[in-house]
C-alpha cells in the first residue's frame, strides 16, 4: 500500500510502498478515501526533521536528556547507536482521514463492512492507503457529508474542544488569535455557537480572509487600531479568546490578556510560548486554560487503545464524542469546510503537497488516494512445512516486531551472524517494517501472517510488545519454525497453555520444536563466572537480587494490564538468572509488595523463590528508588564464598580471605545469547535455554503475582504437557 513518511535524518517527505497494518482486535481496517495535511502540527514537524543533529537537539533539550541519561546508564557507544538507529527510521504522518471500513476487528459491533469512517490519532489516522484504527478514534460519516470533508474531522474536534474549554455562551464575543486552520474552524464553531467573533493573526491577509469563512471582523496584530476596533465592536471587551497560533514567543498569550475584559477567559489550542507577566492576568483576574487535543480521552491507553469508553453520564464531550459532533455540525451545513478543501493533491504527490504547505499560504492540503481494494490477507493457516533438523546454507530468518530494543540489540547482532540471512521483517502497522527493511537489510516487509506462513523462512524472531508474544509463538510453532521470542512469553495463565498446546502439537506430528526466550542475563560473561565459582558446590545457595528498576508512569506501555505488567514483563528476567546460577526447579514462591495505592502501581515487590535442593532466591524489584544507584545487584553467598556482581560492570568473587575482582564493559549477554540460538538452529541442537525451565520462569512470574494479591506461599504447578516432557 502507499504510506506518506518522513525520513527522520533528513525531514523529507515521500510516498514509500508497505505492507498494509494487521488486522487486530478492538479495532478496524481503513481504506482512506482522503486524509487532510495539518498545515500547523505537521509543517512544524517537517521543519523541525529537516535541521541538522545540532538543530534537533536544540530543539528538543528534552530529548537530549533523555540520551544523556541513557549513555549514563549504558555507556557512550549504546547511546550512540540508539540515537542512530532512531534517525535512520521512517516516522508516519497526519492524523485526520476518512475512508471505508473494510475489515473489522474481534470486539468491535459498532461499525460494519462498507461504512464510511472518520478516524484521529497520531499513528492510526496516517497518510497511508490503509489505516489500523481502534474503535473509539473512529466515527460514522453522517449521510450528506463527503468524505472528502470528514477528512477534516480529527482538526475540527481539537478546534471544538478549544471553543468548549472557553466555555462560551450565546452572544459573547470570542476572540481568536491565529487563523489558520484550527483558528477557522474555531471561528465557525463559536459564531455557530452565537458568538461574535474576531480573528487577529499576524498575515493582515489571512485576517481578512478569515472573514470571508466566518468571522465578523478581521483585525492584522500589528493593526495599531486593533485595541479600539475591538472595544468598539465588544462594548465591554472579549469575554474569551482562543488561541490557536504557534509560535515560540508568549505574545499572543500577552496580546489575549491586554484584550480581553475583567476575569475573561484564556484558551491555549496551539503551541505558544507561556511566559505571560502577571499584571493583566492578575489585575483583571483572568483565566487561563489550556485544551489537550481532541478532547477527553487523549492520551489515555485505556480509552483510545483498549476502547474503554467513558460514562456519557460523566464525560459528555470525549474525543470521540467531539468528533461527532463536529460531523453533525458539517451535516446540518452550521460550517462550511468548502474553502478549506482547494488544495487536493493524488497521494502520489504527497512531497508536493508539504512544499505548498511549507510555504505559509494554504490552511491545508488533502490527498486523495488511489481506489483500488487493499488485500485482507487471510489469518487462516496453512499446511506446516516438514520440519528440518538441519539448516542447509544460511538460516533464513523472519523477524516480528521492530521497536527500540529490537533495533539496539537484536538485529544489528542478526545481521553480523555469517550463518544466518535476514529475509523477511513484519509489523502490525506496516510502516516500522518497511523502514527495519531499508536500515538493517532485510529481503523484503510483510504483514505478519505472510511471513508466520512464509515456507523458506526456518526461524522467526518475535520482538513485539508482551501481550501478542504468546499467540505469535504458538503460530510459529504450528507452522514447524524455530522461535526466538523476546521476554516474557506469556503474560497470562491461558497464553502459556497456548504455547504450550501448540509445542505439544508439534512433539505429536513428530518434531523437536526448538523455543527460546531472550533471557539474556544468563548468558552474560559474568553470570558463566559465577556459576564456574560455585561449581561443585554441595551445599545450598543463599542469592541476593535487588534490581532499582526506577519509577515508571501509570501511562507507560509496560504498566498496562494488557501488557502484563512489569513483574511479569520484565522482573522474569531476574527470576531466570536465579534459576540458571542455582541450577536447580523452583518449587514455591511467595511475595509481597508495597501497597498499590501509592504512585508506584505496586512495582515494588519483594519475592522469595524456594528451591528443590533447599536453596533460596530473594528478589527486591524497586521502583521507589534513586536513578543515580546503579540498577542491577547480585549477591550468591554459598559454602564460606562469596560472588558479587554490580551492573554486569563489576565482579567480585570472594573465597579464603581473598577478593578477586574483575571490571569490565557492561555485558548483559544479548551477544552470547544470539550466537547460542543461531547456532543451535543451524546444527538441530535444542533450545539454549530447556521448554521445562522457560515454563518454570514464566509460571513463576505468575505465582509471584498471585502471592501479592493472596498472601499465600504457593507451589509451581506442573502441566500434562511438562509431565510428557519429563517423563515425570
Amino acid at each position: 500500500m502507499q504510506a506518506i513518511l518522513e525520513d527522520l535524518q533528513s525531514g523529507a517527505v515521500d510516498v514509500y510502498e508497505v505492507p498494509e497494518p494487521e488486522l487486530r482486535p478492538g479495532g478496524i481496517l481503513v481504506r482512506t478515501h482522503f486524509s487532510a495535511i495539518s498545515a500547523g502540527t505537521e509543517r512544524s514537524k517537517v521543519e523541525q526533521g529537516s535541521k541538522s543533529i545540532l538543530g534537533k537537539a536544540v530543539a528538543r533539550p528534552d530529548l537530549v536528556r533523555q540520551v544523556l541519561d541513557y549513555a549514563k546508564a549504558n555507556g557512550l557507544r549504546a547511546a550512540y547507536q540508539k540515537v542512530q538507529s532512531r534517525l535512520q527510521s521512517l516516522s508516519t504522518m497526519g492524523y485526520s482521514c476518512a475512508g471505508t471500513v473494510v475489515a473489522v476487528g474481534d470486539g468491535v459491533t459498532e461499525f460494519n463492512l462498507g461504512d464510511s469512517v472518520a478516524c484521529g490519532g497520531g499513528g492510526y489516522a496516517n497518510h497511508c492507503q490503509v489505516n489500523w484504527v481502534p474503535r473509539n478514534l473512529a466515527v460514522r460519516v453522517p449521510p450528506g457529508v463527503s468524505l472528502e470533508a470528514a477528512s477534516l474531522t480529527t482538526i475540527g474536534a481539537i478546534a471544538m474542544q478549544g471553543v468548549r474549554q472557553a466555555s462560551v455562551s450565546f452572544g459573547e464575543t470570542v476572540v481568536v488569535i491565529g487563523a489558520g486552520l484550527v483558528g477557522v474552524l474555531v471561528i465557525q464553531l463559536a459564531r455557530a455557537a452565537g458568538c461574535r467573533v474576531v480573528a487577529i493573526d499576524l498575515d493582515a491577509e489571512r485576517a481578512q480572509k478569515a472573514v470571508t469563512l466566518g468571522a465578523h471582523i478581521g483585525l492584522a496584530a500589528s493593526d495599531p487600531r486593533l485595541e479600539t476596533a475591538i472595544q468598539e465592536f465588544s462594548r465591554y471587551g472579549p469575554d474569551a479568546a482562543v488561541i490557536t497560533a504557534a509560535t515560540s514567543s508568549a505574545e499572543p498569550v500577552e496580546l489575549a490578556a491586554k484584550l480581553l475584559r475583567d476575569r475573561g477567559r484564556i484558551v491555549i489550542v496551539g503551541d505558544v510560548g507561556m511566559g505571560v507577566s502577571r499584571p493583566n492576568m492578575y489585575h483583571k483576574e483572568l483565566s487561563l486554560v489550556m485544551s489537550r487535543s481532541y478532547g477527553p480521552g487523549r492520551y489515555d491507553h485505556a480509552y483510545e487503545e483498549e476502547g474503554r469508553d467513558y460514562p456519557v453520564g460523566y464525560v459528555r464531550w470525549s474525543e470521540r464524542r467531539n468528533m461527532e459532533a463536529f460531523l453533525d455540525f458539517l451535516a446540518s451545513g452550521s460550517i462550511d469546510v468548502a474553502p478549506l478543501l482547494e488544495n487536493r493533491y493524488p497521494a502520489e504527490s504527497a512531497s508536493e503537497a508539504y512544499q505548498q504547505i511549507r510555504g505559509g499560504k494554504c490552511y491545508t492540503a488533502i490527498l486523495e488516494y488511489p481506489a483500488r481494494e487493499p488485500k485482507i490477507r487471510s489469518t487462516a493457516s496453512v499446511a506446516p512445512p516438514n520440519a528440518s533438523k538441519n539448516v542447509q546454507g544460511n538460516i533464513l530468518v523472519g523477524c516480528i516486531g521492530a521497536g527500540g530494543f529490537a533495533r539496539a540489540h537484536i538485529f544489528p547482532n542478526l545481521k553480523s551472524s555469517p550463518k544466518l540471512k535476514l529475509e523477511s521483517v513484519a509489523t502490525a502497522s506496516g510502516v516500522a517494517a518497511e523502514s527495519a527493511r531499508r536500515s538493517f537489510g532485510f529481503t523484503r516487509a510483510q504483514t505478519p501472517a505472510e511471513l508466520l506462513q512464509n515456507p523458506d523462512l526456518h526461524a522467526v524472531f518475535i520482538l513485539t510488545k508482551h501481550e501478542s508474544h504468546a499467540h505469535y509463538v504458538a503460530q510459529a510453532l504450528d507452522q514447524n519454525k524455530a522461535v526466538f521470542v523476546e521476554k516474557p512469553l506469556a503474560i497470562n495463565a491461558q497464553q502459556l497453555e497456548e504455547v504450550e498446546d501448540a509445542y505439544r502439537r508439534s512433539i505429536d506430528r513428530g518434531n523437536s520444536p526448538f523455543l527460546m526466550v531472550g533471557f539474556n542475563r544468563r548468558f552474560a560473561p559474568a553470570t558463566s563466572a559465577i556459576r564456574r565459582f560455585f561449581s561443585g558446590r554441595s551445599e545450598p545457595m543463599m542469592v541476593h537480587v535487588r534490581v532499582n528498576a526506577g519509577y515508571l508512569s501509570p501511562e507507560h506501555w509496560t504498566q498496562h494490564a494488557s501488557e502484563g505488567g512489569r513483574v511479569i514483563g520484565e522482573m522474569c528476567h531476574f527470576v531466570d538468572w536465579a534459576r540458571s546460577v542455582v541450577d536447580c526447579p523452583i518449587q514455591k514462591v511467595s511475595a509481597v509488595a508495597l501497597p498499590s495505592g501509592t504512585r508506584y502501581n505496586r512495582d515494588n515487590v519483594a519475592a522469595t523463590l524456594h528451591f528443590a535442593d533447599g536453596s533460596i532466591a530473594n528478589l527486591l524489584y524497586l521502583a521507589n528508588g534513586d536513578p543515580a544507584l546503579p540498577k542491577e545487584h547480585f549477591e550468591v553467598f554459598c559454602e564460606g564464598a562469596v560472588a558479587r556482581l554490580e551492573d554486569f560492570r563489576v565482579l567480585e568473587l570472594v573465597r579464603g580471605r581473598k577478593i578477586q575482582r574483575t571490571k569490565s564493559a557492561q555485558d548483559k549477554g544479548h551477544k552470547r545469547e544470539l550466537e547460542l540460538t543461531v547456532d543451535a538452529i543451524a546444527c538441530g541442537k535444542p533450545s539454549p535455554i530447556p521448554f521445562d525451565e522457560i515454563r518454570e520462569v514464566t509460571d513463576t512470574t505468575f505465582c509471584i503475582e498471585k502471592a501479592v494479591s493472596t498472601g499465600e506461599i504457593l507451589p509451581l504447578a506442573k502441566t500434562a504437557c511438562m509431565e510428557a516432557l519429563t517423563g515425570s
